[in-house]
């Protein structure tokens, strides 16, 4: 197994299609078995997780995971210990996944590091990005599963680290999360806005800072920091995020 690296691999988007989503946000989370399941003890959170995924699994979902073309395609579930305890959805629902398609289950590819995004600010996201190591297979198809998505850098960190050793990453899914947060996608039109508002100068300085440029961002951060009043806030507020991190 290779050391992890201390920033994440990005990759710039393309055609990447949209995520996936199983369940609306309010129908994951006020489900019974979903407290237990994102944080419980390990041998209590697996039947809970894969009771709840196997809740939100309905025809319509299935019709849109078979639009991926998945034939062939590893199912790589992203394993996250949450700072109340372990979060057994994703691997629960890639699982199912798995039994429902005939795919095979990709278990050795890991996140290195402990992130707590629940609840966290976007800036704290992407000042806390996932990092992740493990052994792939060059050339083959892999798809993505998680929990949720919110502004998607931990599905873009797991896709670049898995195109960055070769492999091909076809698509993603993820038991809940934002409908505005399904394109992963930078648009063209964010990227040229970001890049004007903001400056070549501000570019490099994050390319530095995260080992990758402006167009290797996820649509729903994109948005984020052009929200951002200018220059100098991004830098002060992923340096504040940064500094918490280490405290």
């Amino acid at each position: 197994m290779n050391e992890p690296n201390e920033r994440p691999f990005r990759s710039a988007w393309h055609d990447f299609p949209n995520v996936v989503i199983a369940g609306g946000e309010t129908q994951v989370k006020q489900h019974p078995e979903y407290a237990q399941a994102k944080a419980g003890d390990v041998n209590q959170a697996a039947p809970a997780a894969k009771r709840l995924s196997a809740a939100m699994i309905g025809e319509q979902f299935l019709e849109a995971v078979r639009a991926l073309q998945t034939e062939d395609a590893r199912i790589v579930p992203i394993h996250a210990l949450e700072g109340r305890g372990f979060n057994r959805i994703p691997a629960a629902f890639a699982e199912l996944l798995a039994e429902r398609f005939s795919l095979d289950l990709e278990t050795r590819i890991i996140q290195a590091n402990v992130v707590n995004h629940t609840g966290a600010s976007g800036w704290e996201r992407m000042a806390r990005p996932a990092i992740f190591e493990g052994e792939l297979i060059a050339g083959r198809k892999y798809l993505l599963v998680d929990d949720f998505v919110g502004q998607g850098g931990t599905l873009a960190n797991l896709r670049g680290f898995i195109l960055h050793g070769g492999g091909d990453v076809i698509g993603a899914i993820t038991l809940t999360g934002r409908g505005d947060s399904a394109k992963l996608a930078l648009s063209v039109e964010t990227l040229e806005s970001l890049r004007e508002k903001h400056g070549k100068q501000t570019e490099i300085w994050w390319t530095e800072t995260f080992g990758y440029d402006f167009s290797c961002l996820t649509e729903s951060e994109g948005k984020y920091l052009l929200r951002a009043e200018d220059a100098d806030t991004i830098r002060a507020r992923i340096s504040a995020a940064r500094s918490e991190v280490h405290d």
